[in-house]
């Protein structure tokens, strides 16, 4: 496996789906998502995402599944992320994992985890991956017999 790493920005656009459901005191929500990545990885992402927003400041939990088409180092593919997030009075704890098996085209194969950093209104991205190492053309086609 090939391990890299991929830095960059993106721009998120969430949508709410419909009212949220507040009546046990926690508002329940859900959210279409679309990114915009720049830098390493140059493509868009899609996805929907589930959110608890309690009534205590900065407590709250979501969960997203995302698919990402771009090109990422040079290889174009596709892939699907999945998002784990809570705050607890302010503290973030997020977790963001590529779904096995999900990679596809030249992004087959491809494992790793994402970590979002938001300063100053801009979103940045490192993602830490790897990708099984690119093949050799087989022999009949490099001219070796």
């Amino acid at each position: 496996m090939d391990e890299r790493q991929a830095t960059g920005t993106f721009e998120v656009t969430l949508e709410p789906q419909g009212a949220p459901d507040a009546a046990s005191g926690t508002s329940l929500g859900r959210m279409t998502l679309a990114k915009h990545f720049d830098g390493d990885l140059v493509g868009d992402g899609r996805g929907q995402m589930l959110t608890a927003m309690t009534s205590t400041d900065g407590s709250a939990g979501y969960v997203a599944m995302e698919r990402v088409t771009g090109t990422l180092h040079g290889r174009s593919g596709s892939f699907a992320l999945q998002h784990s997030g809570t705050m607890n009075r302010g503290t973030q704890q997020l977790v963001i994992t590529v779904v096995p098996d999900s990679g596809a085209g030249a992004l087959a194969g491809i494992t790793g985890t994402l970590a979002i950093e938001i300063a100053d209104g801009v979103h940045r991205y490192r993602f830490d991956y790897a990708l099984p190492a690119a093949t050799d053309a087989p022999a009949h086609l490099s001219g070796a017999s």
